[in-house]
């Protein structure tokens, strides 16, 4: 596991391209594994801006969504789809047809089978990942078996209010209580992760997951196992870690 840490978001967000755009230009065929939240939205501006500039080319990449709210529609506005298509997607030369994200309805146990297998096909090269204030990668709640696969979540009322407040407007009613999510075995499969972190709220998260045990309690911590693995953290992230 190696711990870049860098001033602020805006830093970690160019950091993070750097390490993103490196896998693209690359392999111009790779499995891209993506994240939403609030965490990557830099991130994905400046590889917008980085395509109209430098015309790195995304034809031939397909992407592959940690998780997606279950109970709403792709277009909904809040749905991760949707937000994909908003904040990547649509300003890129990506061929549509090789964007996967899970879908929000239907036989919920049947989409996590097929989910599955879609994952054993393609192969992630690079899996992005934001982290919860509770230790939470994709929507693997505390508690998450670290062998688990593309399931359902009954998600935490902790996840639930701050999904409420960042992207709900405050309206706790709104947000669904349950979501299809890769699993942490899934993540762990990819040849390469890239967790990026922000700010005082994930400081906690950030200690436990690097400098922790390894335990369930923080499904984040998983990642002390992997053979590649890269967390870009600012300075109010990094903050309690006692091994700078």
């Amino acid at each position: 596991m190696e711990v870049i840490i860098v001033k602020d978001y805006e830093e970690a967000s160019q950091k993070a391209c750097e390490i993103m755009l490196n896998v693209v230009k690359n392999n111009p065929t790779a499995n891209l594994g993506l994240a939403t939240g609030s965490t990557p939205i830099r991130l994905y501006e400046l590889m917008r801006e980085d395509h109209k500039k430098n015309g790195t080319s995304y034809k031939d990449i397909k992407s592959f969504n940690l998780d997606e709210y279950f109970g709403l529609d792709q277009s909904h506005p809040q749905s991760y789809h949707y937000f994909m298509c908003h904040n990547l997607f649509n300003e890129l030369d990506i061929d549509m047809n090789n964007v996967h994200v899970p879908k929000g309805n239907g036989n919920i146990d049947e989409e996590c089978k097929a989910y599955n297998q879609l994952l054993e096909d393609n192969p992630i090269d690079i899996q992005l990942l934001g982290i919860g204030s509770n230790g939470h990668i994709g929507f693997n709640e505390p508690g998450t078996p670290f062998d688990s696969v593309t399931h359902k979540v009954d998600l935490k009322q902790s996840t639930i209010e701050d999904n409420a407040r960042l992207f709900f407007n405050g309206k706790i009613e709104d947000v669904p209580t349950q979501a299809v999510s890769m699993g942490i075995a899934n993540i762990m499969k990819a040849k390469k992760v890239l967790l990026i972190a922000s700010g005082e709220g994930k400081a906690k998260a950030i200690q436990a997951t690097v400098e922790g045990p390894k335990t369930t309690d923080v499904p984040a911590s998983a990642l002390q196992d992997h053979p590649d693995c890269i967390l870009v953290v600012d300075e109010a992230a990094a903050s309690l870690l006692k091994n700078k």
